[in-house]
């Protein structure tokens, strides 16, 4: 383990603190302790200084490992933290500011372009805003205890609405939680709603966590009451943004206990272990949804995927006028709240199974490296029967084979044997239905089905009203109303640009190589172009060429459409509906399904297929039809763990997706307590909000070329 330079320490601090701590080490007792009063809950002791070499060293050297390709990622347990050293100043326990020096060092070592640090310390982490605050390169995330500035370091600065200055105005996102207690649904709602959706818009190089864990239930400093496991989760999801490349660096925590089961959540997860079943996941509190409301509000002038964010709510009905009410019951409850959280059940075991990862497949198609390739032993009986009950109509002896081994990974999965599967089957409608009547047999409670694209017709049996299956079904087509809460049809229209230009200007040209989008053929031959229309997708830019005949100037035209809204929309219902249904519903199982001619970039299935193994303990089983075999590759490196690359810079989603799903959202929180983003303090935001929503969306749509 090697020490931090001058040169390393020098990128965030001055020169004077610098050599100042470096005489620490020859100072006498009362020397030292005038030394440090100084500065703000600091203690130096003659080896604080070395220790805090070692400390900035260590995240230095993981983060060489982690951008060098040495490691995916990794965890720097060090002592002491750093979150809240200033630039000229030990603040709170902190000397070196560990992880704004690691993030300047990427930047300058690796090129790195944008930095997300995460910071779920309970406390705020100013240092680290200081250092930042004009800086967009940098998205700076902090939760923390804040109780209206009364918690420490009582500052305005931790405030919601210090969003960053001048060029960095957006970059700094400052939850304050202004009440104790916060629980599991408060820290994943937080995170679904507000830093997810603002991480993938700013689509990170690197990603640098203040893993402090005096967030965790029974910490005496935080005093919340998020269980250890919940830290696997937030980890989990962190690990599909810039590449997989994660660096946790510890800060906080005051209680043993929690301490360790909290570390070991995280490091778990980092090494690839399927998470733990969320526990006592349930609405978010009122105090957290004012919060969330409060962010959300602040910063939507500055992520497009926060535009349809409601307005502030009225001082009159904060929360903070609520808690000086509520004062006496509050400190009635407190001595109990106290005793609850003096014990907690310790995380149970996460046994990773001996197979990560099986696939079912044809003859002729290869099994990816590190997969298993499964086939249940021939039973004819067994056979048999799935012929008679799913395949009536057609006597084909390897779609009856591939149905019984679908059906006997599906209980390898069960019995915690194999963790997650895929499947290329002959009709993926078959195939889900196999699978959901096989899980209840295998006694499993919950199946969340998740199908992209519109060709597959979805059976009856997937669309139960009992809660036995959750079914979220992706479409660009128009679809039935919504019958019940168990199923939930997301319908995103597409977005077409078409451009008309001369056939012997266009073939020149893409005979030639010079353009090889509609993008391109615009600014090269602007002349040529007779008009854009824009309609509304998610699906894959590509080129669909039709001939034409301009008789009025007697040429021929071609007529080419691509794709232009990318995956915005598309990861906006994935992030703000999906998980949050997926984590309250809970399932034992999740059958993700791709229909044929889905047309979803490889990119952004990868992304879903990466956040849904958070789910189930990760027994996810995916199903898609042969045609989808190109498919296979991409798909199982997503279910070995390899992270995603990265979309990059996500755009504004198209007005009427972003609209459609806003008001889905709204229908159904009232059942799914985990899509609330406002309390019931603003029961009229929505009317009052619809213009300025208009408004917002119309001025960060892209506009068409012209």
């Amino acid at each position: 383990m090697r020490e931090a330079t001058d040169a390393d320490i020098l990128l965030v601090h001055s020169e004077e603190y610098l050599e100042a701590v470096k005489k620490t080490p020859y100072m006498s007792l009362e020397d030292l302790m005038e030394f440090t009063l100084q500065y703000g809950d600091v203690y130096f002791h003659p080896n604080i200084y070395h220790c805090a070499k070692l400390a900035a060293g260590a995240t230095l050297q993981l983060v060489d490992s982690v951008m060098t390709g040495k490691v995916r990622n990794g965890m720097a347990l060090v002592r002491p933290p750093g979150h809240h050293s200033m630039r000229s100043a030990a603040n709170g326990f902190c000397v070196f500011n560990n992880v704004a020096i690691a993030a300047r060092y990427a930047k300058q070592k690796y090129g790195t372009e944008r930095v997300l640090i995460v910071d779920w310390d309970v406390h705020h982490g100013q240092g680290v805003q200081y250092c930042f605050e004009d800086d967009p390169s940098v998205l700076y995330f902090s939760w923390h205890r804040y109780e209206h500035q009364k918690f420490w370091p009582h500052l305005r600065d931790s405030d919601y609405d210090c969003v960053g200055k001048e060029k960095g105005a957006g970059f700094n996102v400052n939850v304050p939680w202004n009440k104790v207690g916060m629980k599991n649904s408060d820290y994943l709602s937080v995170f679904c709603h507000v830093l997810l959706p603002i991480a993938y818009e700013f689509s990170p190089d690197l990603v640098l966590v203040c893993a402090g864990f005096d967030s965790a239930i029974g910490d005496p400093e935080g005093e919340m009451c998020a269980s250890p496991d919940i830290f696997a989760h937030l980890t989990h999801l962190l690990m599909n943004l810039a590449g997989g490349k994660l660096c946790a660096v510890l800060e906080g925590g005051y209680n043993l206990t929690s301490l360790h089961q909290s570390v070991c959540q995280t490091v778990q997860t980092l090494l690839g272990d399927p998470a733990p079943r969320p526990a006592n996941l349930d609405a978010p509190c009122a105090s957290a949804l004012e919060s969330l409301h409060c962010v959300r509000s602040a910063h939507r002038q500055y992520w497009s995927c926060l535009k349809h964010a409601a307005d502030l709510p009225t001082s009159d009905v904060s929360t903070k006028a609520m808690e000086l009410a509520a004062e006496d019951e509050e400190k009635q409850k407190k001595a109990e709240e106290e005793q609850s959280a003096e014990a907690w059940p310790e995380p149970g075991k996460r046994a990773a199974p001996a197979v990560r990862t099986a696939l079912v497949l044809p003859d002729g198609v290869a099994c990816p490296q590190g997969c298993t390739r499964f086939s249940s032993p021939a039973d004819a009986v067994k056979v048999g029967r799935l012929g008679g009950t799913f395949l009536k109509d057609s006597d084909d002896s390897d779609a009856r084979t591939t149905l019984s081994s679908l059906t006997a990974l599906v209980q390898k999965m069960e019995q915690n044997e194999i963790c997650n599967g895929l499947a290329l089957v002959r009709d993926v409608s078959t195939a889900m239905m196999c699978v959901v009547q096989d899980a209840e047999a295998a006694h499993l409670d919950r199946v969340l089905i998740v199908c992209v694209g519109d060709a597959a017709a979805v059976p009856s049996r997937c669309q139960r009203d009992d809660g036995t299956t959750l079914l979220v079904q992706f479409s660009n087509e128009e679809s039935e109303e919504q019958t019940h809460r168990f199923h939930i049809p997301l319908c995103l229209k597409k977005v077409l640009c078409i451009t008309i230009v001369d056939i012997r200007v266009l073939m020149k040209s893409y005979r030639l190589g010079a353009c090889s989008t509609a993008e391109d053929a615009n600014s090269v031959y602007n002349n040529h172009v007779v008009f854009i229309l824009s309609i509304v997708t998610f699906f894959t830019p590509c080129v669909c060429v039709s001939v034409l005949h301009d008789i009025s100037k007697r040429r021929t035209v071609f007529v080419f459409s691509q794709g232009c809204s990318d995956v915005s929309a598309f990861m906006q219902a994935v992030l703000g509906l999906v998980l949050p249904l997926g984590y309250e519903y809970d399932p034992s199982l999740v059958v993700l399904v791709r229909s044929p001619g889905s047309g979803l970039r490889d990119g952004a299935w990868q992304q879903l297929t990466g956040l849904l193994q958070g789910l189930a303990q990760g027994h996810t089983l995916v199903l898609m039809e042969e045609g989808e075999k190109a498919c296979v590759g991409t798909t199982a490196s997503s279910l070995l763990g390899v992270a995603a690359a990265s979309l990059g810079s996500v755009r504004a989603p198209p007005q009427d997706d972003v609209k459609a799903l806003e008001g889905l959202r709204r229908r159904l929180q009232d059942d799914w307590k985990l899509l609330q983003t406002t309390g019931d303090f603003t029961s009229k935001e929505f009317e009052t909000n619809e213009l300025i929503l208009n408004f917002c969306l119309l001025d960060a749509a892209p506009k068409p070329a012209m």
